[in-house]
Parts: structure tokens; C-alpha cells; sequence
């Protein structure tokens, strides 16, 4: 969206403003694109760059604003460390306390110590490959899974989740779903939070699925290997 709008993949050339600190360059920003909410400026330091965290992802200008990178990464050449990748991870950071985890289905693996949020479609190809060929080798973790349809990909999605949450063991319904493909044969009228979750998801910039939110507020995208999922759950209980 943001690369569209802004119409060029890595430079574009503005007119100097005299600006010399955050400050100055969020508010030239912002006045440059006022349709975007400028969530921070942070003086970066490699080369006089102030990084812009604005749109879901991050840019970088100098103190005059006499250009933009934007969809570009920044590597230290020393380390060989992705800069921008870090940055994003810090900057995207859910407070795992606030989701509403009441409106999303609880599978409790092994002892269940650990926790971890997905949000899934469940008609998402991905999504089923995440849960048979990842969650399935992983255990003591509590699994909160949220449904959220993205009925643009899968107009069918929003009526089996419906289907999935108002069965009498909505646990079991999305597991027969999700490894077995089938849904419920009998299913009551309930309330379900689709909407609420949708809402949830656009709070947090969520636009894809699989995604999965770590307990330190760290997300993944993607079915992404079990190891690399076990690597992250260990790491965010370790940094309790």
C-alpha cells in the first residue's frame, strides 16, 4: 500500500527543509504525507539517517528530507545485522496482556507452560500447514488460535468459522477441521467474535495468515519450521 502511494521503490527527491532533529523531521514527514501517522523518528547511527516508522514499516531520510528510502534494508557491515529486521521486530511488538484471549480457541498442549497466539483463516492453505506439520511437534505450550476469515481470499471462511466456534467442543471441531478437514455435523447459534477479532487484527497491523504473537510480544509470519517456532517460544521465556 504505502509503496504505491509513495509511487517509487527506493529514492525520492524532496525540497531541503532546515531541520535538524526528530522533531523537525517527523513534523516535515507528516507534512509531506499527511495521510500517514508517523509513529516515531529515531536518529539512526550510520550516515547522519533518521529512521521513520510510519505505515507498518520503516523509511529513512536525512535531517532535511531530501530524500526517502523506503522498502530498503540497513545492514551493519560489521555484524552483518539486518538493522531494519531488528528494528521492525522491536517497533511491531504486541502487549501480549491485552489480547482478549477469550475470543480465541485455547488448545492446551503437554503441560501448557508456554503461550502462544495465532491468528488463522481457516480455509488459509498455510494455516493448516503450520498446525500438521509444525504445532504438532511442538508441546508444553497453550495455543490461543483466533479465526479470522480474510473473505476476499476465502468467501466460504467466515461460515465454517462460525461453524467451528458454535460447536458444543469448539476444541475439537477445529482440530477435526484443521487435520482432518471436517467440519461439525450439528452446530448451535452463538456468538461469535469475528468482527471483534477483525478489529483486533487491523489494531496490530495484522494482514496475513498465518501470523503468530509470541508471549514477549514478538510476531512470525508465515508456517514457518517448528524449530524456528520452538526457538522463538524458548527465547521469549527466557527474557521473562
Amino acid at each position: 500500500m504505502f509503496k504505491k502511494l509513495l509511487g517509487f521503490t527506493l529514492l525520492s527527491i524532496f525540497a531541503t527543509f532546515a531541520m535538524a532533529d526528530e522533531a523537525g523531521v517527523k513534523k516535515a514527514v507528516e507534512a509531506a504525507y499527511p495521510k500517514f501517522k508517523v509513529e516515531s523518528v529515531t536518529k539512526t547511527p550510520y550516515a547522519g539517517l533518521y529512521e521513520v516508522f510510519m505505515g507498518g514499516q520503516i523509511i529513512y531520510t536525512d535531517e532535511k528530507l531530501t530524500f526517502l528510502i523506503a522498502e530498503g534494508r540497513l545492514v551493519d557491515p560489521k555484524t552483518k545485522k539486518d538493522i531494519t529486521g531488528e528494528r521492525l521486530e522491536e517497533l511491531t511488538k504486541i502487549d501480549f496482556s491485552s489480547l482478549p484471549l477469550n475470543q480465541a480457541i485455547k488448545v492446551v498442549k503437554g503441560n501448557g507452560s508456554r503461550k502462544l497466539v495465532v491468528f488463522s483463516d481457516v480455509d488459509c492453505p498455510y494455516c493448516k500447514r503450520l498446525e500438521q506439520n509444525e504445532l504438532s511437534n511442538i508441546s508444553d505450550v497453550t495455543v490461543y488460535t483466533f479465526l479470522y476469515p480474510i473473505e476476499q481470499l476465502h468467501p466460504d471462511a467466515a461460515n465454517k468459522s462460525k461453524s467451528i466456534w458454535c460447536a458444543s467442543n469448539r476444541v475439537k471441531a477445529w482440530e477435526d477441521w484443521i487435520m482432518n478437514n471436517q467440519l461439525p455435523k450439528t452446530t448451535g447459534n452463538c456468538e461469535v467474535p469475528l468482527e471483534k477479532v477483525g478489529e483486533l487484527a487491523r489494531k496490530f497491523g495484522i494482514t496475513s495468515t498465518p501470523t503468530l504473537i509470541f508471549s514477549d510480544g514478538r510476531r512470525m509470519l508465515g508456517a514457518q519450521p517448528y524449530k524456528e517456532i520452538e526457538r522463538a517460544l524458548v527465547a521469549a521465556t527466557t527474557k521473562k
